[in-house]
């Protein structure tokens, strides 16, 4: 059974942002706030069971994953963890910039970058290996339920190692949209949000800061509890 309370690593648009308010709209679900927005007229009208399509994501917020969520392991504390993502944050580093997209992602649609970024890869992988000691042991129960049958050998590694499969080579940046949707329904939706995303005119963005969000509960929705400006290298 997974542990409670469970701490992840995420990348969150800064808060009142276009991309925030259109990432919590979408969603129905502001992390930061834990307020409910109502979703745009437009979804709602031309997709009318958009709630039931959003409800996996708006559990997490709109949000990139940095370090996947982990139970802590024992001796450490939030406010230890907390104190450790401030001082990753003070580590002068390059700061990721990507051109966002609405693309398909398996079988959901997110926001992902429009070319490869290895400052983004290292960003991520920086925050696998920073954080890894303040995660519990995976349980097997947790283990089981990343299906590593499905998995490639190296992910079956990343995820004994790290206890979550797609990081390092394997991370894919993404802010999810949807839930998982067949092929007739993904075609449909892509072109929609493609046109929502678009009137945002967002040319590039910058990953520059990090957030610590906490379930507190199996059925709670995760909330951010810490953010934290990256340190640009000078």
């Amino acid at each position: 059974m997974t542990q409670i309370p469970r701490y992840a690593i995420y990348y969150l648009p800064p808060p009142g942002s276009v991309l925030d308010r259109f990432g919590s709209a979408l969603l129905g679900y502001d992390v930061v706030t834990g307020a409910e927005p109502p979703f745009p007229e437009a979804m709602t009208r031309a997709v009318p069971d958009w709630a039931a399509i959003t409800r996996e994501p708006r559990k997490y917020g709109f949000h990139a994953t940095l370090k996947a969520p982990i139970a802590l392991a024992a001796g450490q504390s939030e406010a230890e963890l907390l104190w450790a993502c401030a001082t990753f944050a003070e580590t002068p580093r390059a700061i990721p910039v990507i051109a966002p997209v609405v693309q398909s992602i398996g079988s959901f649609i997110a926001v992902v970058p429009s070319a490869p970024s290895d400052e983004l890869v290292q960003l991520a992988t920086d925050c696998v290996r920073s954080f890894d000691t303040f995660r519990a042991p995976l349980t097997a129960a947790d283990r089981a339920r990343r299906k590593p049958a499905q998995l490639t050998p190296r992910q079956i590694q990343y995820l004994d190692h790290w206890g979550y499969p797609y990081v390092i080579e394997e991370f894919r940046f993404h802010m999810t949209l949807t839930g998982s949707l067949d092929r007739v329904r993904h075609v449909e939706l892509l072109g929609l949000l493609r046109q929502q995303f678009d009137v945002l005119d967002l040319g590039t963005l910058a990953i520059d800061r990090i957030a610590v969000c906490r379930q507190d509960s199996a059925g709670e929705r995760f909330r951010s509890i810490g953010q934290f400006q990256l340190r640009p290298m000078p």
